[in-house]
């Protein structure tokens, strides 16, 4: 039994690995942070897995503990004292045949959406996701029509981040 649970975690987490992947990446700043992040949004699956009833699909729930895992860690972090890491600090040559303009782009978005607030950040990802407002509701555990107005909201401030 224990055996079956476990094939059909793994094969259900590596189906859907690019979820925790897509949480990290808004959650961390830097590699190390990434892995960790990662290491322990699938602990926390893991042990939540034998609970999981099916009455959402697999993807809505491991989005859930996903979101929730990566903005109790942030909160804890934000409590702490923060540093920098060196990697942080490099240098790039730009060659001139390379066009980063999508690049940048990503990077201005990336650097709004850390802005905002936790719940923003969870709700302009699923979104991002291309969820429907049905599945953000579900994953976040409120309204649809919430869902909708939290969304404009989001949308509207980031709008302001980015065009100030």
């Amino acid at each position: 039994m224990k055996k079956e649970l476990e094939h059909s975690f793994v094969a259900q987490l590596e189906k859907h690995q690019n979820i925790i992947h897509k949480v990290c990446r808004l959650y961390t700043n830097n590699q190390d942070a990434h892995n960790d992040l990662f290491q322990e949004i699938t602990i926390q699956l893991w042990r939540a897995f034998p609970k999981f009833r099916g009455e959402a699909k697999f993807s809505t729930w491991m989005y859930r503990v996903a979101l929730n895992t990566a903005i109790t860690l942030y909160r804890k972090s934000k409590r702490s004292i923060q540093t920098n890491d060196i990697a942080d600090f490099h240098f790039k040559i730009k060659a001139d045949e390379y066009d980063d303009t999508e690049e940048e782009q990503l990077k201005l978005m990336y650097s709004a959406i850390k802005q905002l607030s936790d719940i923003e950040k969870a709700l302009i990802f699923l979104y991002l996701e291309e969820k429907n407002y049905k599945e953000i509701s579900e994953t976040m555990g409120i309204s649809e029509v919430n869902a909708r107005v939290k969304m404009n909201r989001v949308k509207g401030k980031l709008k302001k981040i980015l065009n100030p």
